[in-house]
């Protein structure tokens, strides 16, 4: 951030006085209650009394400690705006004080010392807060050097003297009380509230918690508690609302901007830009930047922005490398690139710190396709693959995927025992039967592919492939058109829009000697390749030629 400076401006004097009250009260209320809103108040404030009146030396002391709060200056800055508010009052005994605390956060103790001596002589009777800081200071080099008895004595005797003068210091007081009652009044209907919540009496524990809000003004407490109490009752929309007004008094609570991003995404997954906002005001905090980084680049995915994505799962994983899931996520944003090389890479890490044998035979999976659908490396897809029912011999989709890899290899012998043993494993999958089904067929064991085409189907009825490749094995397996029409048709059924189904038909009516009925599927079909397709535009056309050549 840059620094923030104010120097003093050649302005007409107005109502500088007014606008210095009003910063003296909202940098109280800031001390208070803590809230940003307040925090930018007093700023504003005391930067309008500066131009206003430069000459107001009050105004740079009490704004460099707020800047300095904010993090838009440094201590240097700090001292420099004192400086400059003891060039215009140098008998200031509150300017004294707020250099010498500066210089203690400087390191600069003996300067510090200093200060608060100053600042004493100038306050007289009412020097009990530059007393305190100068035993601190003093208490402080005690601790950290050899010292002499006559150190320990002054520290002993400002102490002793600033303790007791305190009770003469009418500003220390008037806030002590102030404080004292606003934490008693904070606590009282933030018990209440606790105590109906834990009565199961949520609608009286809510009204004790907006009491206490109207009461105390202690919006960032209160709008969380109201927040919390919406969400444990599934009211999610009102406690979304709290959290924002609880963000918006001060955008530096963390916790509060943690539950936005969390509530946003988990209960309103449109709204990903806004999502994404909180997580990036999040890493501003600089803590557990490698969980934001990983939960940004789920949103991109969402977005279907893949370069941020990538960049994200990027900086999440070098800043935690040994994180396999971070891995994996990178793999999968570099696969949605079309990055594979990239994704292999990431893949293979974590497969490597494998946390978990199940999770990692997921990974395997996803690796074992790259292999096989993509870079055509049968050898290693069948080893990832093997790699991965071995770390989970019960995951079904691993061992469908190895058999289909027989199959791509024309291996129907492998293919057929690889699904027969995903069968064993789950007897109630229709999808291993459909592909078993498939693969009997290709091997021309007609029966057996009845048989496994039909348990396909009693699994699962609307499964169309199934009731299409059964009606096949009936039309040109068993020379049975009529049998297989209902299949057809039944597949047709389920999927509008399965263009071989509709030519599957056809060619059952052609078979049947129904040329209108073929002519009319055949025509249909053409109709629909045009979206799909699926079939070849050239043999549609001859065969529809031919029913009446």
């Amino acid at each position: 951030m840059t620094e923030q400076t104010i120097t003093p401006l050649i302005a007409p004097l107005g109502n500088a006085d007014g606008i210095l009250e009003e910063a003296r009260v909202a940098h109280e209320k800031y001390l208070i209650r803590q809230q940003e809103t307040d925090l930018e108040k007093a700023i504003e404030c005391y930067v309008d009394a500066i131009k206003t009146n430069p000459t107001l030396s009050e105004s740079y002391y009490r704004l460099a400690s707020l800047l300095l709060i904010k993090g838009q200056i440094s201590l240097d800055g700090a001292l420099e705006q004192c400086k400059t508010a003891l060039s215009l009052e140098p008998d200031n005994p509150n300017a004294h004080i707020y250099t010498g605390y500066f210089q203690c956060l400087n390191g600069n103790m003996e300067e510090a010392e200093k200060e608060f001596s100053l600042a004493i002589s100038e306050a007289g009777k009412n020097s009990a807060r530059p007393r305190l800081f100068l035993s601190k200071v003093l208490l402080n080099r005690i601790k950290s050097s050899h010292h002499s008895f006559k150190d320990v004595a002054k520290f002993l005797y400002y102490l002793l003297s600033g303790s007791v003068m305190i009770m003469w210091d009418c500003p220390s007081l008037k806030m002590f009380y102030k404080f004292l009652a606003n934490d008693f009044s904070v606590f009282s209907y933030k018990a209440l509230g606790e105590t109906f919540e834990k009565m199961k009496l949520f609608p009286s524990a809510l009204e004790a918690y907006s009491k206490g809000l109207e009461k105390t003004q202690q919006g960032n407490l209160f709008y969380q508690k109201m927040g919390d109490l919406s969400l444990e009752c599934n009211d999610i929309d009102s406690s979304l609302e709290c959290y924002k007004r609880a963000y918006e008094l001060n955008p530096s609570d963390r916790d509060v901007l943690i539950k936005l991003a969390t509530i946003s995404q988990t209960y309103f997954p449109d709204n990903i830009d806004i999502t994404i906002d909180y997580y990036n005001s999040l890493l501003e905090f600089g803590i557990d930047l490698d969980k934001i980084y990983y939960e940004l680049g789920h949103l991109y995915l969402k977005k279907q922005d893949k370069i941020h994505a990538v960049s994200a799962f990027k900086l999440a994983a070098e800043l935690n490398p040994e994180n396999p899931y971070y891995n994996n996520s990178l793999a999968y944003a570099y696969v949605k690139a079309e990055l594979y090389d990239d994704a292999i890479e990431y893949y293979q890490q974590a497969i490597k710190l494998n946390p978990d044998a199940e999770w990692t035979s997921i990974v395997c999976h996803a690796l074992g396709a790259i292999y096989a659908e993509i870079k055509e490396n049968y050898e290693a897809a069948e080893a990832t693959f093997n790699a991965g029912m071995v770390l989970d011999p019960n995951n079904i989709d691993i061992q469908l995927s190895l058999g289909d890899l027989y199959m791509a290899q024309n291996d129907l012998d492998r293919a057929i025992k690889t699904y027969c043993d995903a069968i064993s494993v789950d007897p109630l999958n229709f999808l291993t039967y459909a592909k078993t089904g498939l693969a009997l067929w290709e091997k021309d064991y007609l029966e057996e592919s009845i048989v496994a085409f039909h348990k396909s189907i009693e699994l699962n009825p609307d499964f169309e492939i199934s009731q299409n490749n059964l009606g096949v094995v009936y039309l040109d397996g068993f020379g049975d058109p009529k049998e297989s029409i209902n299949y057809f048709k039944r597949a047709i059924e389920i999927n509008p829009n399965y263009t071989l189904a509709y030519f599957n038909v056809a060619r059952a009516y052609q078979a049947i000697g129904d040329k209108s009925n073929a002519a009319e599927y055949y025509q249909m079909t053409l109709d629909l390749n045009k979206v799909t397709e699926e079939l070849s535009e050239k043999d549609i056309r001859k065969r529809i030629f031919d029913l009446f050549e």
